[in-house]
């Protein structure tokens, strides 16, 4: 009887596992199948160079100067025209009314008849005028083209500081969530100590206390890394959504790099200095186009007149004449032009200059820090933590010994990522300065 009811008990319980068995397997499909309850994707990841792409193809600044480009293309068209011809006609009811003393009306077919007449009119336009307003047009567009690079250039640059500051924050939050894993393992192991009345009560308390402040830090960093990637997404025109990662490495500079190559460089290549000097070459044509227009143009008329008793064809010139007024303010003004771009352009080689050393001193600057940190001061302040740690589980040391370890090592690293940042922006920036990649 005992076998028997073993065996028995023994089939039911395999019969419920297998119904338990049965049921989680439907319940993870169901799971699986629910819209609700389906897994979330994993975030795209994105690198420098990808997030460049999509700011510099949607970006709304780019766009801005793809439309000035246009609006000096349909310029440079309007400059090409020629000029339109203009016709001029009268129609009306004409009668004989004055026979004069000659008596004529016995003469007259008709006494009444439909009177109209024709005018064209075709202005000609100088060579050396037209040649002038063809220039401002195609200078124009030379200087939306470099303008086009310029916003470019700018675009690029805030791509790449945005970029780097995101970096940085989840640097940041990345050493905050290693902290509060230290700090929690340390937590721990006080708590283990003052359960078994190895030490006080105190003990545990300041443990805890570390362990909040530690939560908070990583609360500040990770608000930090939502911020900055939504300046991001901002600067591609959203493109990436809300919950993207980034993938990357901050730069380094180069040993190649000299200031005197870098500023020789900024006079042939910014796209400032080429749109400033388009501007000069757009105003010396725009002053040569209102010295031309000095002359007056001619307009050729050809007519044609049918009247009672009257037909006739001619041909005529009209030729406005420059008495009063001839072009002194137009001249005045485009010569200021030229003045206000040439300062302009004097102004930005200056502050293109300055701003290459100041960069090229920050970032020479900044690398030397950054080998200071590379050839072992890192490596110290790890193995210190390490060897404080140790020391704590063997009850060699004391809790603070320990936290101020902690601090020094992340405090060192936290460094060591400032300074790798602020090397990155400033060869981001110093790249704009001298207007394209080192």
């Amino acid at each position: 009887m005992l076998v028997a009811f073993t065996g028995v008990l023994h089939m039911r319980i395999r019969s419920v596992v297998s119904l338990i068995g049965i049921s989680a397997t439907l319940y993870s499909a169901a799971m699986s199948a629910s819209p609700g309850f389906a897994l979330e994707p994993a975030p795209s990841a994105y690198t420098l160079d990808s997030i460049l792409d999509l700011a510099l193809a949607r970006n709304p600044a780019v766009a801005s100067a793809e439309g000035t480009i246009d609006q000096q293309r349909g310029q440079q068209t309007a400059a090409g025209a020629y000029p339109n011809p203009t016709v001029t006609g009268y129609m009306g009811y004409g009668e004989v009314r004055d026979t004069g003393r000659a008596n004529i009306r016995e003469s007259l077919d008709r006494e009444n008849l439909t009177e109209y007449n024709v005018t064209i009119g075709q202005p000609l336009e100088w060579p050396s005028m037209r040649k002038a307003r063809q220039g401002v047009a195609d200078a124009g567009l030379a200087t939306a083209n470099a303008g086009m690079s310029e916003t470019r250039l700018h675009l690029t640059t805030q791509v790449k500081v945005a970029f780097y500051d995101l970096l940085l924050a989840q640097r940041d939050a990345a050493l905050a969530q290693q902290n509060l894993d230290i700090v929690e393992g340390v937590a721990r192991i006080v708590k283990a100590r003052v359960k078994s009345g190895e030490a006080p009560q105190f003990e545990s308390i300041k443990a805890e206390v570390e362990v909040l402040k530690a939560k908070q830090q990583l609360a500040r960093a990770e608000n930090a890394v939502r911020i900055n990637r939504a300046v991001v997404d901002t600067l591609t025109g959203g493109a990436l959504g809300p919950t993207y990662v980034i993938q990357g490495d901050f730069m380094g500079m180069s040993k190649e790099v000299h200031l005197d190559g870098l500023i020789v460089r900024m006079g042939t290549q910014h796209p400032s200095i080429q749109r400033l000097l388009k501007s000069v070459e757009q105003s010396d044509w725009k002053i040569e186009f209102e010295r031309q227009s000095r002359i007056p143009s001619v307009t050729v008329n050809g007519s044609y007149w049918r009247e009672i008793g009257r037909e006739a064809v001619q041909g005529g010139l009209s030729i406005p004449m420059p008495l009063w007024y001839r072009k002194q303010g137009e001249i005045a003004a485009s010569l200021g032009s030229k003045r206000f771009h040439e300062a302009e352009l004097l102004r930005t080689r200056n502050e293109l200059a300055r701003a290459i050393f100041q960069h090229y001193q920050d970032a020479r600057t900044t690398a030397e820090l950054i080998d200071v940190f590379d050839k072992g001061l890192l490596k110290q302040a790890q193995e210190a933590l390490r060897l404080a740690q140790f020391s704590f589980q063997q009850g060699a040391s004391s809790l603070l010994d320990v936290f101020d370890a902690q601090r020094v090592q992340r405090q060192i690293q936290m460094d060591y990522a400032q300074a790798r940042y602020e090397l990155s922006v400033s060869l981001a920036r110093l790249e704009r300065a001298v207007g394209g990649a080192l």
